[in-house]
């Protein structure tokens, strides 16, 4: 992810000429000066068109009401600025981006609790923390500015019209980061439930999860997604350690996906 979860697709329309886009990218990631500033600005293009382009939880939703009880007094975490969304869909997903949104998947609510939520979003704030969100921002928008020819090869980030910025949010949504920059965003999720009195059970919990997903036959785009994490039971078995060695483990039994709909 920048997801920590994916299962949003998205169609783009635009031809491309592949080798000259290819050769603008390998351009303009040479000569872009990317800063911070422009990570958060772009990423609030992209979402701002995701949210246009995916049915959005209205306040009163129950799925809305439910993401503000579990994460609602984390508006400000770690000099980051947050905002929340649930998106009314039936992928499994959750990403958060560097200017702050966080954007959660209905069906993802579905099947994990409460904490194994925070969990995910933990993880996806650490990655925007650890920078990797900024690097996922780059490359979409190197991919998206090559849809005209030579565009990508300036030095400044240049503006995006609403193909490209569609373009450019699928490039971010399809991003993957290094198993290092996965284990990384692992650590501080860990560090942020267990800083704010959560239960960091929930972690290994929701990767055991992930891993059952990874094994349905009917889950076969997921399981070809998580080929570039590390594998989720080995995650689990991570964040089992820690906990034990902090002396918080509390055995959680054979964890199973649940049958019906998930409210707490």
């Amino acid at each position: 992810m920048t997801a920590f979860l994916l299962g949003m697709f998205m169609t783009s329309h635009a031809q491309i000429n592949l080798g000259k886009a290819a050769n603008a990218v390998a351009k303009g990631a040479k000569a872009l000066t990317f800063t911070n500033a422009d990570a958060a600005k772009l990423s609030k293009e992209a979402v701002d068109w995701m949210d246009k382009h995916n049915k959005v939880a209205g306040a009163k939703d129950p799925y809305a009401v439910r993401l503000n009880h579990i994460i609602g007094k984390h508006t400000s975490e770690d000099g980051l600025k947050l905002n929340y969304k649930v998106y009314l869909v039936t992928d499994i997903n959750a990403f958060a981006c560097a200017d702050g949104s966080v954007r959660v998947f209905s069906s993802l609510m579905d099947i994990m609790t409460d904490d194994e939520l925070r969990a995910v979003i933990g993880h996806e704030i650490g990655h925007v923390k650890n920078e990797d969100s900024k690097d996922a921002m780059k490359s979409a928008y190197l991919k998206a500015a090559a849809l005209e020819a030579g565009s990508a090869a300036s030095d400044k980030v240049a503006t995006l019209n609403d193909s490209q910025i569609g373009e450019m949010a699928s490039a971010m949504m399809n991003a993957t980061h290094s198993k290092k920059q996965e284990s990384d965003a692992d650590t501080y999720s860990y560090d942020f439930m267990k800083k704010n009195g959560y239960d960091v059970n929930a972690a290994y919990t929701a990767f055991k999860k992930l891993a059952l997903l990874s094994e349905g036959a009917q889950q076969s785009s997921f399981k070809k997604m998580f080929n570039s994490h590390p594998d989720s039971n080995k995650r689990a078995e991570a964040i089992k350690k820690r906990a034990q060695k902090d002396g918080l483990w509390k055995d959680p039994g054979t964890v199973t996906l649940p049958e019906k709909k998930l409210t707490k």
